[in-house]
């Protein structure tokens, strides 16, 4: 697989595979826990109303829809 990196933190993106019930298969994933989106995104959701749930996004992109990038949620430690 090529290399593919993040545009927010420039770290070289990881092959992920999603588990089958969510459809998406292989994505590339930026597992940077210094990640400025990452960090970032716990504030965002929250700003959007939601009650503080430290539930935010890593950046990644899905090679099977031409590498468009998708907001994956994940659970941050901050």
């Amino acid at each position: 697989m090529e290399s593919r990196y993040c545009p927010h933190c420039k770290m070289e993106l990881t092959c992920w595979n999603a588990p089958p019930e969510t459809g998406w298969g292989i994505l590339y994933v930026c597992f940077n826990n210094q990640c400025t989106f990452y960090r970032n995104s716990v504030d965002e959701i929250e700003n959007k109303g939601e009650e503080r749930s430290n539930i935010g996004c890593r950046y990644a992109e899905d090679p099977a829809n031409n590498y468009r990038a998708i907001n994956l949620l994940a659970i941050c430690p901050f």
